[in-house]
């Protein structure tokens, strides 16, 4: 759906009145959400302007943003753990806990006494109304599904930054970098992707025996079907960063679109009867009964002998499907014994 720019305009019109009142309380009373520069120093860090490129246009930002708004996936963790907690962000229901967040949000922004996000509805439906009301300086949607139209009016509201190639497609690392750059903190962000990595590290030397173990990350949507996470994939990454040992033939399979994976179908599935470990998940509990009860899916090996994580809680499943500063240190600390427990199922 394309969302009218003079629409846009009109409702920004609106909210003048107000926000002109509030300006002065949001130029002096921002301090949890202030971006200061790497270096701690004033927001005049001679990192900006900045222009940052993306499949579906520039985002100039011509200032360090304080009201940041986010889309998709990962921005706000990120953003939040480079200093920056983000005024408004799109709902994921799916991965939020009882506290209606995603649990990692929730847990890091209430220990550092701010104020959470404002949620609004994403997707094909995205709020612009509520995207204009949080009055934003930047839009952050580097992992997102955001199409064309909706970024053209995004970017007219703010600068907003966009995916580099793909919707729904990125590199972990990549990500963190980009929202650096945006954000005004490229040294926080080369910092943050150090601690993930000597994160994993230290998960591989703790685990030797996570080297002599190979796996396949599976998906289905619905009977019949079966997809394989490529290596590039941010879950599949996840897992080969804490050492275990992606298997041989998922390198082999060809991508399908789009997907950061390769869709082979059901009938196809003694492709993977190798992997020591399948790694899945179920969008709910039906589709799982519906899945394994399926004689071809019962019969890959992974799944005959139980070497198989596939866990129920869907905020676990959301944190092990994004690397982050949040994401990660919340994940392996639930990933770890799913894994061990599979490994000694499949020996």
């Amino acid at each position: 759906m394309r969302y009218p720019v003079r629409r846009v305009k009109r409702a920004m019109t609106l909210i003048t009145s107000l926000t002109v009142a509030l300006a002065a309380l949001t130029g002096c009373g921002s301090s949890e959400n202030a971006a200061t520069s790497d270096g701690g120093g004033s927001a005049a860090s001679g990192n900006f302007p900045v222009t940052i490129d993306s499949a579906l246009g520039k985002a100039v930002i011509e200032e360090q943003p304080e009201r940041v708004v986010t889309l998709g996936t990962g921005s706000t963790g990120t953003s939040i753990a480079l200093g920056v907690t983000p005024v408004g962000m799109e709902a994921y229901p799916w991965g939020s806990d009882e506290t209606g967040y995603m649990p990692w949000i929730h847990e890091a922004v209430t220990k550092a006494g701010g104020k959470l996000p404002e949620q609004f509805t994403g997707g094909t439906e995205l709020d612009i109304e509520a995207i204009v009301g949080l009055n934003p300086d930047a839009i952050l949607a580097p992992w997102s599904g955001i199409t064309q139209n909706q970024f053209d009016v995004l970017n007219d509201i703010a600068p907003t930054v966009a995916y580099p190639e793909l919707p729904w497609t990125i590199a972990w690392d990549k990500q963190i970098r980009i929202i650096g750059k945006a954000l005004g903190k490229p040294r926080k962000a080369e910092a943050a992707i150090d601690r993930i990595n000597a994160r994993f590290a230290k998960v591989a030397e703790e685990n030797p025996r996570f080297g002599r173990t190979t796996f396949v990350y599976t998906y289905t949507n619905g009977p019949g079907t079966l997809g394989v996470f490529l290596p590039e994939e941010q879950r599949v990454a996840m897992l080969t960063k804490m050492g275990l040992k992606l298997d041989p033939v998922v390198k082999t399979l060809p991508e399908t679109e789009g997907t950061a994976s390769s869709v082979i179908g059901l009938e196809n599935a003694d492709t993977i009867k190798n992997a020591d470990l399948m790694f899945t998940f179920y969008s709910d509990e039906k589709t799982r009964r519906q899945i394994e009860s399926q004689p071809l899916y019962a019969q890959i090996p992974a799944v005959e002998r139980g070497s198989v994580v596939a866990a129920r809680n869907h905020s676990f499943v959301t944190a092990s499907s994004i690397i982050n500063p949040l994401t990660v240190p919340w994940a392996i600390d639930r990933y770890l014994p799913l894994i061990n427990k599979a490994i000694e199922r499949a020996r």
